[in-house]
């Protein structure tokens, strides 16, 4: 007997139970919302009972719709995986690839593996979208990437995070800057320099506001922007000092801007690449993937060069 409903049903019911919205579950499988509307009501009369409650603002899972997502889940999982197995290497040899990326962490990473990728699957194409951490984070999520490079997931329940490298906060300042021809700096003598921060919002100022709360050192900029290459624009018209994850600045160096280590305490964060668990990468995504990995130990190695 034919099945009353078919895998776009399962796969748009999928995405209003993982997205909990009924507009942005049609905008991740591309309907309108009308017809979103129309294929879950189709799948609820097929099963004959209501999946989900759902009001002007907030949608929920009923006690039956919280099985069939975990069994669709399930059988969709293991249909990509079939359909992945079976298409193999023609795929790997060609397709499109999305990846979420931290803007400080592309220039490093994404160069050198698309380069790699290329010379061995040279009809793939690349497509970066490159934010900040929360951005990247729930662009995977959200599936609009296949996988992404961000220091946010590690605690994500439905995130899978392979850990590249531990990125130290640093200081960015000016050549000519009287602490640029230091080895280190103390947090403590920060206070008697103008400071150019990111803002609260950011998840790198969390990160440094979390890591300094058990010390006595607070950070306080007299400058802040919402993004790092905002930042290092101030630090380089001269008006003060940059606390920045160490990628900020390019391995081969700056032209204006140097960096200082920053110790007492040293801060870090872990980079790394990020996926929706349980879910198998398209062939293309995965040959990505398996090059920025390739990299792992270079990137473990990475000195800078003095400016």
């Amino acid at each position: 007997m034919a099945a009353p409903f078919d895998l776009d049903d399962l796969r748009a019911f999928r995405a209003v139970a993982e997205l909990r919205s009924f507009r942005r579950a049609a905008e991740a499988v591309h309907l309108s919302q009308p017809a979103f509307s129309r294929r879950i009501e189709k799948l609820e009369r097929a099963l004959g009972a209501r999946l989900l409650e759902r009001s002007t603002r907030h949608v929920s899972l009923t006690a039956t719709g919280h099985e069939f997502a975990r069994r669709t889940a399930q059988w969709l999982d293991e249909i990509d995986a079939a359909l992945l197995s079976l298409r193999g290497l023609s795929l790997a040899r060609s397709g499109e690839v999305a990846v979420a990326c931290i803007s400080t962490a592309v220039y490093y990473y994404l160069p050198r593996a698309i380069e790699r990728l290329r010379a061995r699957h040279p009809r793939i194409r690349v497509r970066v979208r490159d934010g900040n951490g929360a951005e990247v984070l729930e662009w995977v999520a959200r599936g609009e990437a296949d996988f992404g490079i961000d220091f946010l997931g590690s605690q994500a329940p439905d995130i899978e995070f392979q850990p590249l490298l531990e990125d130290p906060f640093v200081i960015a300042c000016r050549k000519d800057h009287a602490l640029a021809r230091r080895r280190s700096v103390r947090w403590a003598e920060l206070s008697q320099h103008d400071i150019v921060g990111v803002g609260r919002a950011s998840g790198n100022r969390v990160l440094l506001d979390q890591a300094l709360a058990r010390t006595d050192v607070r950070l306080q900029p007299a400058y802040e922007a919402d993004h790092v290459g905002s930042l290092l624009g101030l630090v380089e018209a001269g008006l003060g000092v940059g606390v920045v994850p160490s990628l900020a600045l390019p391995a081969r160096g700056h032209p204006r801007l140097t960096t200082v280590a920053l110790v007492e305490p040293t801060v870090t964060r872990q980079v790394g690449l990020i996926r929706r668990r349980a879910r198998p990468l398209a062939p293309a995504a995965q040959a990505l993937y398996d090059e920025i990995r390739a990299l792992q130990g270079v990137a473990r190695q990475r000195r800078r060069t003095p400016c």
